[in-house]
């Protein structure tokens, strides 16, 4: 019998781990992949068998990744992405012009979006694609070039540029703050609480805000949304009182949409940071995006 050259296991079989691993569910990759989610099983057990370790822990609402797991994804999610840029400069010609930037559905629609059209002006040639998601894994997709996140600047397998901070305080529609004139920092567990569910676990919630600040407080009551600028339509409409991050939105507190509720604020424990993949060369577009992001991080900061 002839070895296989590299010693893995099949091709197929290693892209239907790095599927499931990328959803974490064998159920969304065999959509993917198209094929049944017992393939998809008999595919991961045959890979397990072969190395002789685990690499998911089955739940009963899913799977997760074990530390085997999670070393054999990191090096596949890294491998199938410059074998996918490899294949995309061939099957495009010139990839000079193209650049995709992955950010969060907040950060996108409240601050990327409108200031490109200053990069638009400057670079009317480069095509820029937006991928818009509040998960994380979606941003180590191959056609990603450059991420936008929040956090605390240490992401595996990625290069990080500090880009600007940010700082929290409550914010509500203007109806609710002149009903609540009164409210104080204090009072704020008192009051209708707007939540979102982020899927990243970095941004700070209610819970948070209250602890850091000092504020006694039980489970934070309110209303719970899942993404950050329904939250805000929910706070304009009066609803209650959402975590306001000055950067996203300082805009709709200035068209008077949003007030500053009580004199509570707190640095946010984060910052926003520019990633690109360690084993990643960025394109020229993508170099042209870089640049022009630090020039507006650089005003951002001022501001």
């Amino acid at each position: 019998m002839v070895r296989r050259f590299y010693d893995l296991p099949s091709l197929t079989a290693l892209a239907v781990f790095e599927a499931s691993a990328r959803h974490l569910s064998f159920k969304l990759a065999a959509a993917e992949l198209n094929v049944t989610p017992g393939a998809v099983s008999r595919q991961i057990k045959a890979i397990e068998d072969e190395i002789g370790v685990p690499l998911f822990v089955r739940l009963g609402t899913g799977v997760m990744l074990t530390s085997a797991g999670e070393d054999l994804y990191a090096v596949l999610a890294s491998g199938f992405s410059k074998a996918s840029e490899v294949v995309r400069t061939v099957k495009r010609g010139d990839r000079s012009k193209n650049v995709t930037v992955a950010c969060s559905d907040a950060f996108g629609s409240m601050w990327l979006i409108p200031r490109m059209p200053g990069f638009w002006t400057r670079y009317p040639d480069v095509a820029v694609d937006h991928l818009i998601s509040d998960n994380s894994r979606d941003y180590r997709r191959a056609e990603v070039d450059l991420r936008i996140r929040y956090g605390f600047g240490s992401w595996s397998d990625e290069t990080t540029e500090p880009l600007f901070d940010d700082v929290i305080y409550p914010v509500c529609g203007p109806g609710f703050a002149q009903v609540h004139r009164d409210a104080t920092a204090e009072s704020l567990p008192e009051l209708p609480l707007l939540h979102v569910n982020w899927v990243d676990p970095e941004w700070a919630d209610w819970d948070e805000v209250l602890r850091r600040a000092g504020i006694p407080h039980g489970a934070p009551r309110g209303r719970r949304f899942g993404k950050f600028f329904v939250t805000l339509q929910a706070a304009q409409a009066d609803q209650g009182v959402a975590v306001g991050w000055h950067r996203l939105v300082r805009s709709l507190i200035e068209e008077g949409k949003l007030v500053r509720i009580t004199d509570l604020e707190l640095p946010a424990p984060g910052g926003y940071h520019l990633t690109w993949n360690d084993n990643r060369t960025l394109s020229p577009a993508a170099e042209l995006f870089r640049k022009w992001l630090r020039e507006v991080a650089t005003e951002e900061r001022t501001t």
